[in-house]
C-alpha cells in the first residue's frame, strides 16, 4: 500500500511534451520557442496550454502528444456519466488527483479518465478498493473540466476526514470508524500520504455501490 511519489518520480523521467510535440512534427522549433518564453515572461501556464493559445497546435495534438508521454490512450467522454459513478470514488481523490470515473463496462471495467497527468497510484488503490479492473487515460481538457465540475457538484457517500501524524492514533482513528459502523464488509487502500478506508453497510449487489450503503474515512498522514 506505500505508493507514496510514485507518479511524481515516474514524471520526472518523461521527455518533456514540447520535445515529444516536435518530435512528431506537430510544432515547429519557432512555435516551441515562443511558448517557453511566453511560460517564463508570465512565470505560469503549461506549455501545452500556450501552443494552443498561440495557435501553434490543437488541443487534440496536446492530448495526443501527453498520452506518448505518458503511454495512455486518449479517451472520450461519450459513452459516459461520471455524475452516476460517485459512490466509486471520493470527491477529495477526485478533486485533489484531478481523476474523474466516467464509465463502467461490461460490469467489470472501470475508466478513470486525467485531464494532463496520470496517478497510477490512484488507479491501482481504485482498482483494489472497487474490485473492476481500471483501465486509464486522458481525456481532451475542454470535456474533461466540465464534466469534472458537474461531478463534483453530484452528491456522493458519507465521508469522515482525519489528519493525524502519529502511526498508532492512525490505527485507532481506522479502529474505531469500523467498530462504530460495525460493517458487513471494510477495505482499506494507501493512496501516497492518504489511508481510505471504505465501510459497507449491506452487501453490495452490482459494480457500483448505492450511496447510502456505504461509508468512507480518509486519514491524512502528515509529512514527517
Amino acid at each position: 500500500m506505500d505508493a507514496r511519489g510514485a507518479s511524481v518520480e515516474l514524471h520526472r523521467h518523461r521527455i518533456p511534451l514540447g520535445l515529444t510535440m516536435l518530435e512528431q512534427g506537430w510544432i515547429t522549433p519557432e512555435a516551441l520557442r515562443a511558448a517557453l518564453d511566453a511560460q517564463r515572461s508570465t512565470g505560469s501556464g503549461r506549455i501545452g496550454e500556450w501552443l494552443v493559445r498561440q495557435r501553434s497546435a490543437t488541443e487534440a495534438q496536446v492530448t495526443r502528444a501527453l498520452g506518448r508521454q505518458w503511454g495512455c490512450p486518449v479517451l472520450g467522454l461519450d459513452l459516459g456519466v461520471p455524475e452516476d459513478l460517485t459512490s466509486l470514488l471520493p470527491r477529495f481523490f477526485m478533486d485533489a488527483f484531478g481523476a474523474l470515473p466516467f464509465r463502467v463496462a461490461a460490469g467489470k471495467i472501470l475508466y478513470l479518465g486525467f485531464e494532463d497527468r496520470m496517478d497510477r497510484a490512484l488507479a491501482l488503490a481504485v482498482e483494489r478498493m472497487t474490485g473492476l479492473r481500471v483501465e486509464i487515460g486522458l481525456i481532451e481538457g475542454s470535456a474533461f473540466r466540465p464534466a469534472q465540475e458537474r461531478t463534483l457538484r453530484a452528491s456522493f457517500p458519507r465521508v469522515e476526514l482525519v489528519e493525524t501524524s502519529v502511526e498508532q492514533s492512525l490505527a485507532m482513528a481506522l479502529a474505531a470508524a469500523i467498530e462504530d459502523a460495525q460493517p458487513v464488509e471494510a477495505r482499506l487502500v494507501r493512496i501516497h500520504d492518504c489511508f481510505w478506508l471504505r465501510m459497507w453497510h449491506s452487501l453490495q449487489s452490482g459494480p457500483v455501490p448505492t450511496r447510502g450503503s456505504i461509508r468512507d474515512l480518509i486519514a491524512v498522514a502528515a509529512a514527517h
